[in-house]
């Protein structure tokens, strides 16, 4: 940890901390937003709109009545069940904070959490026109969940960077695999990827190693979805 010579505003010398220069209002305020709109239930579902709206062949075969329905699965057991079993977590004072910020708080929501993506996971496996990427994608988020609750015994892993590790290895698996020019959503999966990791260490009390562990095991997550499915 570098540290720097300033002069402050009574003329002296000053020892300024370079964590210090990221601790300004104004990137503090960026990095909280960058943490809220990547929060780790929103993530699964915005790699579901990109599949759905904007790839341009997985879901190609499917009306738009069905993408839709897709749309809505992903929105109910991503985003809707897991908000509303932290909600009443909290109302039952089974946690502290609905924010998680204790490895104990923890426990029971990836545990719940991991039941709604086994089971979104199992029934669009048994789906038979359901493409083989939203199969391996919600495989991956089921496995991160589980690698997520393993790691939480040792350590506060960053649920933020496993939720981005998954993105980014998604992205990078389709931008390897298909015809089409993938150059551009490539560069903006790393672009989010360093935005949200950075906004972690600055806003919240996770080590380099916790941030450094969730993206890992996220990339680990999709690797072995990829590979078993």
């Amino acid at each position: 940890m570098s540290t720097r010579l300033i002069v402050d505003s009574a003329n002296q010398l000053k020892e300024l901390n370079e964590n210090d220069l990221s601790q300004t209002p104004v990137i503090r305020l960026a990095a909280k937003v960058i943490s809220y709109v990547f929060h780790p239930i929103f993530v699964p579902l915005y790699i579901v709109l990109f599949l759905l709206y904007v790839h341009p062949a997985v879901f190609a075969g499917f009306s738009p009545r069905r993408k839709t329905l897709v749309l809505l699965q992903a929105a109910g057991m991503y985003g809707l069940f897991p908000l509303v079993t932290i909600l009443l977590l909290k109302a039952l004072n089974f946690i502290d904070s609905i924010f998680l910020r204790s490895q104990k708080d923890r426990i029971i929501p990836y545990i719940a959490c991991g039941i709604w993506y086994f089971w979104l996971w199992y029934v669009w496996k048994n789906l038979p026109d359901y493409p083989k990427e939203v199969i391996i994608l919600s495989l991956a988020i089921f496995l991160a969940s589980v690698a997520g609750l393993m790691a939480n015994i040792y350590m506060k892993i960053s649920m933020h960077s496993i939720a981005i590790g998954v993105m980014l290895a998604f992205i990078s698996m389709l931008g390897l695999t298909q015809s089409a020019s993938f150059g551009l959503f490539v560069s903006l999966a790393f672009l989010v990827a360093g935005l949200v990791c950075t906004a972690r260490l600055i806003v919240s009390d996770h080590s380099q190693k916790e941030i450094y562990a969730g993206l890992f095991a996220g990339l680990l997550s999709l690797v072995i979805a990829a590979w078993f499915s």
